[in-house]
């Protein structure tokens, strides 16, 4: 298993509209999340601007399983209604849209 945290930025005046749209999550995408083994997945936001995801992968190859996701219709549907609220950060690395963080830290 590998754990994965994630930040971007979200515009302010969309934080509402984003939080809404995670309380009810399009059953869709998250039955390609699940087969796409990515599990104990959260968003969470801070200072308004600024959200941080976490999740475990537990497949065998994380890019086949993302590749497979960024291919699925309704996936790709739910991201052109979110894309757009947010703002991915300067500093990550190409072809990255939320920025993958670096684990300094964990304790079982």
């Amino acid at each position: 298993m590998q754990r994965f945290g994630q930040a971007i930025g979200i515009k302010p005046e969309f934080l509402e509209e984003y939080t809404r749209l995670h309380a009810n999550v399009w059953p869709e995408v998250l039955q390609k999340i699940e087969e796409c083994n990515i599990k104990n997945y959260s968003i969470f936001v801070l200072n308004d601007n600024l959200l941080f995801a976490y999740f475990e992968y537990v497949g065998d190859d994380f890019e086949a399983d993302m590749a497979k996701m960024a291919a699925d219709p309704k996936t790709q549907e739910w991201w052109s209604v979110c894309g757009p609220m947010q703002e991915p950060l300067p500093n990550r690395k190409k072809g990255e849209w939320w920025m993958t963080l670096k684990e300094v830290f964990h304790h079982n």
